[in-house]
């Protein structure tokens, strides 16, 4: 199985991450989200630097979220980045948030190559391609 295949985060609920009654709130987990997918690009050998010296940003195009059950203070949750499906310029990719393996939180994600000088779409260069999808041709 390839490092792209199904990448799990670990994270640790702060009292920062939560509301006055110590629960997740709501705009937390994108932040959670947001970390296993740099997180993930890192292990795949493309960190934020190493992006920004390829001219490179990922921006999120468009995001469903599912919330079911909450996460409280000092959980601890495994965030899961799933590559669904990849396009010239553009990644969907499923992302989950569980606590012991019970999901708490699903997400779809469509993100957007764009240049990082001109925040333009530009396509996804090959050798990141070939780490996304190293069983294609």
């Amino acid at each position: 199985m390839s490092e792209a295949a199904n990448f799990q985060h670990p994270v640790r609920v702060y009292w920062e991450d939560t509301d006055a009654g110590g629960v997740v709130y709501h705009a937390q987990y994108l932040a959670f989200m947001e970390r296993a997918r740099s997180e993930w690009m890192r292990a795949l050998g493309f960190g934020q630097e190493a992006l920004r010296e390829a001219n490179l940003c990922f921006v999120v195009r468009s995001m469903a979220v599912d919330f079911r059950l909450p996460a409280r203070l000092d959980d601890g949750l495994s965030v899961s980045v799933r590559l669904a499906q990849c396009r010239g310029a553009s990644l969907v990719i499923a992302q989950e948030v569980r606590r012991d393996g019970e999901l708490l939180v699903g997400a779809q994600v469509r993100v957007a190559a764009v240049s990082a000088d001109r925040f333009r779409p530009v396509p996804i260069p090959e050798a990141v391609l070939a780490r996304l999808n190293p069983e294609s041709p």
